[in-house]
């Protein structure tokens, strides 16, 4: 049972190191998509998304460096936190992101998940077990 929860916590590990990497390359390559969504109280928005990208590049490498990854999992955790701004502002405003779909089927999803991206960082990192963790 311990075998098989280690694996399906590595596999999460795996994929959200998968996903962070490929969304900090997009942040790199294509940052003017991003540049939309930016609340407009934050300062030097290209520079920001860039060294957002340069974040969860690094964060997603940690994550898969034993010694490095619990610091990964909590950084990716308020990083997710911090771009919720701009998620809110690309539903609210309904701006229209090239590739992205407009609605609140789109939105509304994407919002209410963002707490369990949070979570999933944590967990991946070992920061928390809950709520698989065996009780006495």
């Amino acid at each position: 049972m311990a075998e098989a929860f280690h694996r399906r916590r590595a596999a999460m590990r795996a994929l959200m190191a998968l996903l962070y990497a490929a969304a900090g390359i997009a942040h790199l390559v294509v940052t003017d998509p991003f540049l939309l969504i930016v609340p407009d109280w934050v300062p030097a928005p290209r520079l920001v998304v860039q060294v957002t990208g340069l974040c969860e590049i690094a964060g997603a490498a940690a994550l898969l460096i034993p010694r490095w990854r619990r610091l990964a999992g909590t950084m990716l955790a308020l990083y997710a936190v911090a771009v919720f701004p701009a998620n809110l502002k690309h539903a609210v405003e309904g701006i229209a992101v090239p590739g992205l779909p407009t609605g609140w089927w789109y939105h509304g999803p994407r919002l209410a998940l963002q707490p369990v991206l949070v979570w999933w960082a944590l967990f991946c990192a070992g920061v928390t077990d809950w709520p698989f963790r065996r009780r006495p």
